[in-house]
């Protein structure tokens, strides 16, 4: 699997911690061990750029995804084909402050955002109910396995 990180930002990230849960999840999707996959962190203004050019909405957000191959999720039986899953950037200022507004870790909120952002460039979405709990739900198992991955080793 072809992971790519990059931090454009004056922020400390825990660049191995985000590559294992990366990792963790692609596999936990069943995604074929050729897929590449882009994580960018930067500033909240390189961000609020994005967020105005592709979501038309002001100031910056937290993660914003982009798919290039829409590959979807694999099965036990049929992991996906090779190719580009796409470009997750995350802002770790806007991460900081969701993480002290949730009382935890700024990395425990940029391992959520990195899964999260996969999600998307799997397809899923959270507009309607129905979306959101299905992709919350394994927003959540995701990251429970990798915590549990963590303590076991």
């Amino acid at each position: 699997m072809s992971i790519e990180i990059s931090n454009e930002t004056e922020i400390a990230v825990d660049e191995v911690r985000v590559l294992a849960l990366a990792t963790h999840a692609l596999d936990y999707m069943k995604i074929h061990k050729d897929a590449e996959l882009a994580i960018g962190f930067i500033d909240e203004a390189a961000m609020e750029v994005l967020h105005i050019e592709w979501m038309d909405e002001p100031g910056p957000t937290d993660v914003l995804s982009f798919p290039m191959d829409e590959l979807r999720p694999g099965t036990d039986t049929q992991l996906t084909p090779p190719g580009l899953l796409g470009d997750i950037v995350i802002c770790p200022q806007v991460a900081a402050a969701q993480a002290e507004v949730a009382g935890h870790a700024t990395v425990n909120e940029i391992l959520l955002l990195t899964t999260h952002g996969i999600l998307h460039l799997l397809g899923f979405d959270h507009a309607e109910p129905e979306e959101e709990k299905e992709m919350f739900g394994l927003q959540r198992q995701i990251l429970e396995s990798f915590y549990a991955s963590e303590s076991a080793a």
